[in-house]
Formats: structure tokens, C-alpha cells, sequence
């Protein structure tokens, strides 16, 4: 029992800790603590299509082999279905809320449910091996919260941008294509995945420009106050 609890403090513990990093860099305007649990909830359920989903797309459509199959494993299977399932819970249940109201909340809110998915799959991965759960904090988990941070920028951008209501279409194509590398660097082994390092440090650096530039517009568009 004790080592159950151990291994559920070691997964969560890299995914609290992001969340209460976006949380207080978002603290001039931070959003309800009860929508942020909500939205980490949300990633919670949304493990549960996600597996249904590659499950059934292993099933009917076998992967070629080689690195064709790393490719589809990497791209379609996990970047694909895992970034389109959790945007489908941040359109879905969190898009229409009138909490949602600055391009900002597009970015916590994605990395919310993103953090609550990475740690149902961090306990997986790693419930019986604290060393993979050691390893994953720094590299799974903020890749998630990286992953569906950059989306989330579009879906903020989608929202609160007259005329860019398809813009979450181009925030997922670049949560796919950082999850799909991140992905298909691992499978790659030997040198190749140290590689993921230096795309984790890339896709970072990323995310805080995207999320200064969505802080300074809200400023500019609200004049520094809270709510439209």
C-alpha cells in the first residue's frame, strides 16, 4: 500500500508542480482554481478514448514495419489521437465557459487537462519503477504540458481573434508534430533520443514566448483589468 502511494505522489508531484507554475505566471488574471481541477479532471478522462482509440486503430490498421511504423506509431497513434482527444475536451467543456475569456486561459487550461492525462499515463508507465517516474518528470510530462501548451495558444486565438475561428486547426498541427518527433526520437533509441533534450528545450522556449505574446495582447485588449 505504501509503495502505491509512493508511486502516486511520484506521478503526480511533476504535474502539480507545472500547474502551479502556469497557475502564478498567469496571477495578475488567474483563472478559478475549481475550473483549473475540472480541466485536470478532464485529462484524467480523456486517457480513456485516447487508449480506446489507438487500441482500435492498432487493431484494424497494423503498422508497417521499420521506420514507416515508427513514423505511424509516433505521428498518427500517439501525437494524432492524443493531442486531438484532449482538444476535444478543451473545445468541448472548457471553450464555451465564460471563464475562457482571454487568450491566455486557452494555454493554462490545455496544459491543465494535458497534466491530468500525463499523469494517468506517468502512474502507467511507472507505477512499479520509480526510476521511470523520475525520468518521465522531466520529460514526458512537461513534453504534455509543452505539447498541448503550444495548441492551446490557437484554441485562445480561435476564441478571442474576430475571423480566426479555425485557428485551433493550426494549434493542433503543431502539438502533433512535437509530440509525433518527441515520440519517434524515443523509438529511435541509441543517440537519437538523447535528441529529445534539445527538442523539450525548444518546444519551452516556445511555449513562454507564445505565452508573454498572449499576456500582452490580453493586457492591451483589457487595459489590465480581469474579464471582457
Amino acid at each position: 500500500m505504501s509503495s502505491l502511494l509512493l508511486a502516486l505522489a511520484l506521478a503526480a508531484l511533476p504535474a502539480v508542480v507545472l500547474i502551479w507554475y502556469f497557475y502564478h505566471l498567469d496571477k495578475a488574471r488567474s483563472e478559478p482554481i475549481g475550473l483549473i481541477l475540472r480541466s485536470v479532471l478532464y485529462g484524467f478522462v480523456a486517457v480513456i478514448p485516447a487508449a480506446g482509440i489507438e487500441f482500435g486503430i492498432g487493431a484494424l490498421v497494423p503498422p508497417p514495419g521499420g521506420a514507416l511504423g515508427v513514423l505511424f506509431e509516433a505521428f498518427v497513434i500517439a501525437g494524432l489521437v492524443e493531442e486531438s482527444v484532449k482538444l476535444y475536451f478543451v473545445r468541448r467543456y472548457i471553450f464555451i465557459r465564460p471563464e475562457f475569456n482571454e487568450r491566455t486561459d486557452g494555454i493554462i487550461y490545455a496544459i491543465c487537462v494535458s497534466l491530468g492525462f500525463a499523469f494517468i499515463e506517468n502512474f502507467i508507465y511507472g507505477h512499479d519503477v520509480p526510476s521511470i517516474l523520475f525520468v518521465r518528470a522531466f520529460t514526458a510530462v512537461p513534453g504534455h504540458a509543452v505539447f498541448s501548451g503550444v495548441m492551446g495558444y490557437y484554441v485562445g486565438m480561435a476564441k478571442l481573434e474576430e475571423g480566426r475561428a479555425g485557428a485551433w486547426k493550426r494549434g493542433l498541427f503543431w502539438a502533433v508534430l512535437l509530440h509525433g518527433l518527441y515520440d519517434a526520437l524515443l523509438m529511435a533509441g541509441g543517440p537519437a533520443s538523447y535528441l529529445v533534450i534539445p527538442l523539450l528545450i525548444f518546444g519551452w522556449r516556445l511555449l513562454k514566448r507564445l505565452f508573454a505574446k498572449a499576456q500582452a495582447a490580453d493586457s492591451e485588449r483589457l487595459g489590465g483589468g480581469r474579464g471582457l
